[in-house]
């Protein structure tokens, strides 16, 4: 029970961490904007003014304002970071290769030690 709500709990915190919470807003934002201009209006036009993005509902200027501000919060830290690791790459120098001869191999195909079952096996009924 637990694992299964650490488990949960991993999967949110990633959905979060990529920004999936504004897509989620997003469609639910669009889902109604359709089906409150699909009311007043046939489909095709309903769709073509849901989608157009002349006409933005409450909760769509939400998600643009949240995204904005998440946007702004990200290049903050960027410029903060500091970059502790600069060092050059070291070359690293091998030693000179040697061609190397084996010996041939003098060994014969292993040959069977017993000879095949004479007639062959039969597979049994049943």
């Amino acid at each position: 029970m637990i694992s299964k709500i650490g488990r949960a709990l991993t999967i949110l915190a990633l959905c979060l961490s990529i920004g999936f919470q504004w897509v989620a807003l997003q469609s639910v934002a669009w889902a109604t904007m359709l089906l409150a201009n699909a009311r007043s209006a046939p489909l095709c036009e309903a769709m073509a003014k849901t989608f157009d993005g002349g006409h933005p509902c409450s909760l769509c200027h939400v998600v643009a304002e949240g995204k904005k501000s998440e946007k702004k919060s990200e290049i903050l830290p960027s410029l903060a970071k500091m970059d502790l690791i600069c060092t050059a790459r070291t070359p690293l120098c091998l030693p000179p290769w040697v061609p190397y001869e084996y010996a041939p191999w003098q060994g014969a195909i292993a040959e069977r030690a017993h000879p095949p079952p004479a007639p062959p096996p039969r597979l049994l009924p049943g």
